[in-house]
């Protein structure tokens, strides 16, 4: 195994917080819901969360839930808790996590995997308060069978399955963990099937079980942590280089070791400060079917073969939280956590890897796309043409299995607005002069994979304005303005804004039409009659241009 760089130690103060701290400070800002009617893990826990990104909300009206009064579809009780959406059920609640306003999170990302930390090894951790081996694995209410792990997707998954896990496994040859955050569903008490990414670009925990493979080994160590410090749970989801150690990234975004304890029955290290640790083999001879399940890309992945584990322990705090990710059609706690992750690399790419100046924004759509397949690309309307689609192909091509639809458009759109995004393909762009088609792309994540198509292409949209145009045809803002605040004061329904809300110039505009545009709210429109009477001319073309001289 690889080895920190730290000595063991019995103890050390951590410069980071746990996820215990981290729930208080959620429960201080008022980003914490607390449910204690009896709930039922299997059929309502997760439709209930799931209300708040289906129901039409605002992002920012929402919360993590934590259930402490848990029953299961038999009636049967839990005496641990549930938390959903604590990790990034919206951008303030990751904020949170990250110790670091929106607006730092991208330079501390890359701080981080710059400048990494290497852990320290702990002789003794919370995590292990409570160890269960051997026959305390077997039976029903034991083992896995005692944790409240909620159905996903009720109706439709197969099993109570693991979502927010970070599962560590390592290189064989090299002794380098791998930490990734994959499904595994319940099969018994001491049994789930794990799926790792097998596409190209995936799981490094797939590769690590490929070479367990090569090597004649017929079972793979692993370690399914739940509820880790915050710092160390958004490594899960975060796309490194292989074989980059993530709890050494982790370090460098926490700016202190992690500390690690090795686990209780496999050659592993694990948080010292988890919540709850699964330990145990993964077979690499036999696969079991697995799913129906939810996923992230918006469809129910069906049942197919995937890598059974058998349980050697579990161990776990004595006061233990076990954290479950809303994930399925995005927008999802799952959607955020990769949002806020990637946007940030993919600005970093275009703009420090390829040099393209001009981008002031990337953004991955995520309503039902779930970032994968839309990206777009905000540039600076002086951008040249060919810089516009160097961002296109450099966007496109950037990871494997993203950027299906990649649109390019002016620093005036709001990406994350359909319509302005639709308004500017319907009047920047030209399809024939416009859009191009890149064939032999990866099909990624989605459900074409399981009906057999091996390869996708890419479309790359030049939606940019290609010249001056006309403002956008809404009051000024500061009509606007104006006007809301007496929508307010006459206690009208409560205004979500939806940009673009004001009209602002585009180019094409000129002094004295402002001018014009004065006189008219001052009520003085007569004079621009007179105005215009004394610029007739003859023999022109109704529709003709006009410009002052």
């Amino acid at each position: 195994m690889s080895q920190p760089a730290e000595s063991a130690v019995v103890a050390s103060e951590r410069g980071y917080p746990d996820l215990h701290e981290h729930l208080e400070e959620l429960r201080r800002r008022g980003l914490l819901l607390e449910i204690s009617r009896t709930i039922d893990k299997d059929s309502e826990l997760h439709p209930l969360v799931r209300w708040q990104f289906v129901g039409g909300m605002d992002e920012a009206e929402r919360r993590a839930f934590l259930f402490t009064n848990i029953v299961d579809g038999r009636g049967r009780r839990y005496d641990i808790p549930v938390v959903v959406g604590a990790i990034a059920a919206n951008r303030a609640i990751y904020s949170v996590g990250m110790r670091a306003p929106l607006s730092e999170i991208e330079a501390k990302w890359d701080r981080a995997i710059a400048h990494p930390i290497a852990p320290q090894i702990l002789e003794s951790a919370v995590c292990q308060e409570v160890v269960h081996r051997g026959e305390a694995l077997q039976g029903e209410g034991r083992g896995l069978d005692r944790l409240p792990i909620p159905v996903s997707t009720p109706g439709f998954d197969s099993a109570p399955t693991l979502t927010a896990t970070n599962v560590v496994t390592a290189d064989p040859e090299t002794g380098v963990q791998n930490m990734g955050t994959y499904r595994a569903a319940l099969k018994s008490s001491d049994r789930l099937v794990v799926r790792m990414a097998t596409r190209v670009g995936g799981a490094g925990g797939y590769l690590h079980y490929l070479k367990y493979q090569k090597l004649g080994k017929k079972t793979m160590p692993c370690a399914i942590v739940l509820g880790c410090p915050p710092y160390v749970a958004f490594m899960g989801p975060q796309k490194l280089p292989i074989g980059v150690d993530e709890l050494h990234v982790a370090g460098g975004l926490a700016g202190h070791p992690i500390n690690i304890v090795k686990a209780h029955s496999v050659d592993l290290f694990v948080p010292a400060e988890a919540e709850v640790v699964i330990e145990g083999l993964i077979d690499t001879e036999y696969c079991e079917p697995e799913a129906p399940f939810g996923e992230s890309h918006g469809h129910v992945a069906l049942e197919e073969f995937n890598m059974p584990m058998r349980v050697t322990a579990i161990t776990h705090r004595r006061n233990p939280v076990i954290p479950s990710y809303i994930s399925q059609v995005a927008p999802s706690e799952s959607s955020v956590i990769k949002r806020v992750a990637y946007e940030p690399l993919f600005l970093s790419h275009l703009r420090e890897a390829l040099g393209i100046r001009g981008v002031k924004r990337v953004a991955l759509h995520e309503p039902l796309t779930g970032l994968l397949r839309v990206t777009v690309i905000c540039c600076d309307r002086a951008m040249p043409r060919t810089e516009v689609w160097r961002a296109l192909r450099g966007a496109a091509f950037f990871k494997g299995d993203m950027g299906k639809l990649t649109i390019a458009v002016s620093d005036d759109i709001d990406p994350d607005s359909t319509d302005a995004l639709l308004w500017s393909m319907a009047y920047r762009m030209n399809p024939i002069e416009d859009v191009q088609t890149l064939p032999h792309r990866g099909q990624g994540h989605g459900p074409k994979r399981e009906h057999g198509q091996e390869e996708d292409s890419t479309l790359l949209m030049d939606a940019t304005m290609k010249s001056d145009m006309p403002p956008l045809a809404l009051p000024k803002r500061e009509y606007m303005e104006r006007a809301k605040a007496i929508w307010e004061e006459m206690g009208l329904p409560k205004l979500r804004p939806q940009s673009p809300w004001f009209g602002y110039s585009l180019g094409d505009w000129l002094p004295q039409w402002d001018e014009a545009a004065r006189r008219a709210v001052e009520g003085r429109y007569l004079e621009n009659g007179e105005i215009s009477e004394q610029q007739r001319r003859k023999g022109v073309k109704p529709e003709t241009k006009f410009r002052p001289e």
